[in-house]
C-alpha cells in the first residue's frame, strides 16, 4: 500500500511540474492510440454494416473471424507485423520497423476486429422494419446506410471507447513493433514495463496512474456524447 501512495505521490509531482519526458511519453501515447482508433472505426464500421445487413457464401466464417479477432493476443499482432515489416519481411523496404508507424499499424489490426464486432452488434440489433420504412420513403443506398448509422449510434460510440480502451492499455505489441525508443515510441505502458524491471517501482506506479487517468478522461468524454446522443 506504501508503494501506491509514493506512485500517487510521484505522479502528482510529475504533472504539477510538468516533466518534460512524461508529457512527451503521454502526448505520443494519445496520439498513436487516437490515430489507430480512428483507423479502426474507418475500417471496422463499414466492414460491420456490411456483415449485419449482406448475406453471402461465407459469412459465417467472416463473422467467426472477426469474433476471434476480438480476443486476438496483441503478442502475437506485434510478432505478425515485425515479420511484416523487419528488413528480410515482405514490407521491410518501407523501412517502418521501430517506428511510431509500425506502432500504428499494430493497433489498428487490434482495434479493427473490436470496432467491426461492436458495430456489427449495433447495426444488427436494430429493427428490420426500419430499413423497409427507409427504402419506402425513396431513400437512395447511401442515405439508408447513413440514417441506420445515425440509429445505432450509441452502440457506435460504445464500439469507438472498446477499440480505444483496447489499444492504450495494450504493450506486447508496442514493444515489439516499437522497440520503447525514447523520444521516438516509447510510450506510457512501455516506459511503465521498462521502469518497473529496472525496479523503479514508484516511477512505474506513476506512469501507470497517469495512463489510467488519461484512458479514463478519453472515455468519460466519450460517454458524455454517447449519453447525449441518448436524450437527442
Amino acid at each position: 500500500m506504501e508503494m501506491v501512495w509514493e506512485g500517487l505521490l510521484k505522479a502528482a509531482r510529475m504533472v504539477v511540474s510538468g516533466d518534460p519526458e512524461v508529457l512527451q511519453i503521454t502526448l505520443f501515447t494519445l496520439r498513436v492510440s487516437g490515430t489507430a482508433t480512428m483507423i479502426s472505426v474507418l475500417i471496422g464500421v463499414p466492414l460491420g454494416l456490411f456483415l449485419a445487413f449482406r448475406v453471402f457464401p461465407g459469412r459465417n466464417l467472416a463473422v467467426s473471424f472477426v469474433n476471434l479477432g476480438m480476443g486476438l493476443p496483441p503478442v502475437v499482432v506485434g510478432l505478425f507485423v515485425s515479420l511484416m515489416l523487419w528488413r528480410s519481411g515482405p514490407l521491410g523496404f518501407l523501412g517502418l520497423q521501430y517506428t511510431p508507424a509500425a506502432i500504428i499499424i499494430a493497433q489498428a489490426i487490434i482495434a479493427s476486429p473490436i470496432v467491426t464486432g461492436f458495430s456489427m452488434a449495433a447495426i444488427g440489433q436494430l429493427n428490420p422494419k426500419i430499413r423497409l420504412q427507409i427504402l419506402a420513403l425513396g431513400a437512395s443506398r447511401r442515405q439508408l446506410y447513413w440514417l441506420l448509422l445515425k440509429e445505432a449510434r450509441l452502440g457506435l460510440l460504445a464500439a469507438v471507447i472498446a477499440g480505444f480502451g483496447g489499444v492504450i492499455s495494450e504493450v506486447g505489441a508496442a514493444m515489439m513493433v516499437g522497440g520503447n525508443i525514447p523520444g521516438l515510441t516509447r510510450t506510457l505502458t512501455t516506459a511503465t514495463v521498462m521502469e518497473v524491471n529496472k525496479g523503479n517501482f514508484d516511477v512505474g506506479t506513476a506512469l501507470s496512474i497517469i495512463l489510467l487517468l488519461l484512458a479514463y478522461i478519453i472515455t468519460f468524454s466519450l460517454t458524455i456524447l454517447q449519453q447525449r446522443g441518448r436524450h437527442s
